[in-house]
């Protein structure tokens, strides 16, 4: 049986609320770093990018979609800026492979900011340029810019993975590390 995806174009935000999408990798990683933070109210992993309507984690996997494994993040920019969203974002996986990070490989890992205004596509080049500037990779940075589309929900249980799988292979050795190294260099930026 095939469960049912909202499609959200935009969260219901309060005011004072904004929204980020980012795709780093592996959304169960991304999703669970960003939910450790000082001011984020809402991580929802997803599927952003491709060519088909409310697609399945399936057809994700499969590579057929163009579909980037996502997070959307709901943060209260009083508490944490877009700006240092993204340092962690750069700082909390490789932004210098193409369609890859780790042993996931594949577009639907590529490294990616959804924009949704002018201010966060401004804010994002800068970065990036800082970045390349001071060569903080010794790489290439490749990860794209694109104007946010229409964000899928992933299913159900995609969401809150790391925290509700904790003891599973890929979260004990994948995810855990991330976290650590958040928790290590972020530790003023985590909830109290």
């Amino acid at each position: 049986m095939m469960e049912e995806k909202k499609i959200s174009v935009g969260l219901p935000v309060v005011s004072g609320e904004e929204e980020a999408i980012f795709a780093g990798g592996c959304f169960w990683c991304t999703e669970a770093v960003f939910l450790e933070l000082e001011g984020v109210k809402k991580v929802i992993s997803g599927y952003i990018g491709g060519r088909t309507l409310n697609p399945t984690y399936k057809e994700i996997c499969a590579g057929d979609t163009g579909h980037a494994e996502a997070i959307k993040i709901v943060f209260d920019p009083s508490k944490i800026a877009f700006g240092e969203l993204l340092e962690i974002f750069f700082a909390t996986h490789d932004p210098t492979t193409i369609n890859r990070q780790g042993n996931d490989v594949g577009t639907q890992y590529r490294s990616e900011v959804f924009y949704l205004n002018g201010k966060q596509k401004k804010t994002t080049e800068d970065y990036i340029a800082l970045l390349t500037e001071s060569d903080t990779f010794g790489k290439k940075i490749v990860t794209k810019l694109t104007s946010a589309t229409q964000f899928f929900d992933a299913e159900n249980y995609h969401q809150n993975y790391y925290n509700e799988n904790k003891s599973q292979g890929y979260c004990s050795y994948v995810i855990t590390p991330k976290i650590e190294k958040l928790r290590k260099h972020y530790a003023d930026k985590l909830r109290k």
